[in-house]
């Protein structure tokens, strides 16, 4: 599992997730249902990029996005949906 602090340690992961995928970033682009020039700003550690972009291209990975250092009564609360955003392979990001 991943600790991300920042946008560019964010865009570090991302870009080495598609890579490993073996995916260019058009192809991912194209799987996420986003320009290749967001993916260039996310993976660049672009500190303004949309968060519904974000999660479409973590889901296109298999990435799941989990919410850690939250309350019990809130984290149990979220449980429905919140934590795990996007379904497949849990990175940890």
């Amino acid at each position: 599992m991943s600790t991300i602090h920042t946008t560019d340690q964010l865009g570090t992961a991302l870009r080495a997730a598609r890579k490993q995928l073996g995916l260019t970033q058009p192809q991912l682009a194209l799987a996420a249902g986003v320009g290749t020039r967001f993916i260039v700003d996310l993976e660049a550690g672009k500190p303004t990029v949309r968060l519904e972009h974000v999660l479409r291209v973590m889901d296109a990975l298999g990435i799941a996005l989990q919410l850690g250092g939250l309350p019990d009564a809130v984290s149990e609360g979220a449980a429905d949906g919140a934590t795990a955003l996007a379904g497949g392979t849990d990175h940890g990001v």
